[in-house]
């Protein structure tokens, strides 16, 4: 038990800076998810202590949430172990209530669209869990409720998670907060995280200031070589409809010369030209007469 206090305590590595627009998705996520569950619950009408796998609509496939309704004595006495999550004996709800219902989930593939950041890579899809007032499952409001551990840690087994192409043992553990925040600890014996509340975690790999210096440089070189391809194909545009228009110009003149007076034309080197019938000019004398 030390050790895990100081897995817990001392080892927080980094802190992101809250972003808006990760709070926003994830909010509507956790909303998706809660009423998922409820809705299982309601048709389902499950047992106590059972777990069930949550009815999720089409745009959150590929994700997995199961749901379990308990009653807080069970809890305060055996704690849970299912999903991975491991609660511990002597753990109550905040506020009290007769019965709740733990919410697990595993975003698979849709991980890295929640949560991600140049400073880090997700080695695990991100899991979690949390806790509502289960007292009534007809009830229109759904009640978020925290957890009170006694100090003792929840444990979360990522064994069965772990992708073969990464290197576990280079991996922190991440615990995602709602406000954008991500706090890291180390990772215990045989790829194991605790923590002391509800939320989502998963192990990832921290990616050195120097490597993300690099790839910054890199995006900027993209970024110049695209303005600048941009900007030439700008130029190229506006060059040819500069021409096009000059050209319309010339054919409306040449439409507006044939309109009027008709010309013969005759071909001077590669020009056509037009040509008017030679025409002498009579001289006339002074006193109006002709020579």
């Amino acid at each position: 038990m030390n050790l895990v206090l100081l897995l817990l305590v001392p080892t927080v590595f980094y802190l992101a800076s809250a972003d808006p627009t990760v709070k926003m998705a994830t909010n509507s996520l956790d909303a998706s998810v809660e009423n998922s569950a409820f809705q299982t619950l309601v048709l389902r009408r499950p047992h106590t202590g059972a777990l069930y796998k949550a009815l999720l609509p089409a745009n959150l496939s590929g994700m997995e949430v199961s749901v379990i309704r308990l009653r807080s004595k069970t809890l305060w006495k055996k704690g849970t172990n299912f999903s991975g999550f491991t609660i511990p004996p002597r753990t109550s709800p905040v506020p009290h209530v007769k019965r709740l219902a733990i919410v697990y989930q595993n975003l698979g593939n849709w991980s890295s669209q929640y949560y991600s950041g140049p400073e880090y890579s997700l080695l695990t899809p991100v899991v979690g869990f949390k806790v509502y007032d289960a007292s009534n499952v007809h009830s229109n409001s759904i009640i978020k409720l925290g957890l009170n551990t006694s100090g003792n840690p929840i444990s979360i087994q990522f064994n069965a998670l772990l992708n073969s192409s990464g290197k576990p043992s280079t991996g922190k553990c991440a615990a995602f907060y709602a406000n954008g925040t991500v706090l890291l600890s180390a990772m215990g014996s045989a790829y194991t995280c605790y923590a002391q509340d509800q939320g989502r975690f998963s192990i990832i790999i921290p990616i050195p200031p120097e490597t993300r210096k690099g790839k910054r440089g890199k995006c900027w070189v993209i970024g110049l070589v695209l303005g600048f391809v941009g900007m030439a194909l700008m130029c190229y545009v506006g060059f040819m409809f500069l021409r096009m228009s000059r050209s319309k110009k010339v054919q409306v003149m040449e439409r507006k010369a044939d309109d009027g007076e008709l010309f013969k034309t005759i071909w001077v080197g590669g020009s056509k030209m037009p040509s008017a019938t030679v025409t002498r000019t009579q001289p006339v004398l002074e006193n109006g007469g002709l020579t």
